[in-house]
């Protein structure tokens, strides 16, 4: 399966329906029980790192989005997905901030004329096709639309050391089987790795499964 098929395919799960279950089975079960990385994590990640004009890539259902402390009144939000329900999820959720959306496969450049202060990545790179080392093309797409204080940050569910019960370890296999997932190689040293050659002060921990990441420009 080429590379376009294999992004496509991580994204493909996403329907209305699945939408529908996504914060009920994946933010509320599967953090806590199977990942062991609380969504309250995820959410105190967002606190930290937002900024009043912010680009979000992979969506979901937009539910960080519509917790998220932000540190202005109006954010400006710009929503990058390839799935178009995501999109329309997400942005629906958060409509009382008008975000922009915009359908894009974050392997390509961004065709847009624009400076983002905070960009938020969670949940997506280990439904990204390849290693870790391939994935990071995405840090470099990114590059164009950072303000000079921007801060890159995120969320991904990792191997390697990470611990995981034999029920995460099962469901994480049957998710690469079924091209849900490709993390099969992905450690949180590996995305560390790759994100000092691009940012300053980056910082990785692990929260269970979970690779929590930021990092900033220049």
């Amino acid at each position: 399966m080429d590379l376009e098929h294999r992004v496509k395919a991580g994204q493909a799960v996403y329907t209305p329906r699945s939408l529908r279950a996504y914060d009920a089975f994946v933010l509320g079960f599967s953090n806590s029980w199977l990942w062991r990385c609380p969504t309250r994590e995820l959410e105190a990640m967002y606190a930290r790192n937002v900024a009043g004009h912010h680009l979000d890539v992979g969506v979901g259902t937009g539910y960080f989005l519509d917790h998220a402390r932000w540190p202005v009144t109006n954010p400006d939000i710009m929503l990058a997905d390839l799935n178009p329900h995501s999109l329309a999820a997400a942005a629906g959720r958060i409509s009382r901030y008008t975000p922009r959306t915009m359908v894009a496969n974050i392997f390509e450049p961004f065709e847009i004329n624009e400076r983002f202060d905070s960009v938020g990545l969670c949940y997506l790179l280990h439904c990204l096709p390849g290693r870790i080392a391939d994935k990071a093309v995405v840090f470099d797409n990114l590059r164009p639309v950072l303000s000079a204080r921007a801060r890159v940050f995120g969320a991904t569910i990792v191997q390697g050391d990470a611990p995981r019960s034999r029920p995460a370890q099962a469901l994480m296999d049957y998710y690469n089987r079924n091209g849900i997932f490709s993390n099969a190689h992905d450690t949180a040293q590996d995305l560390e790795v790759e994100l000092k050659k691009r940012f300053t002060h980056v910082r990785v921990h692990l929260r269970g499964a979970v690779a929590i990441f930021d990092a900033e420009v220049g």
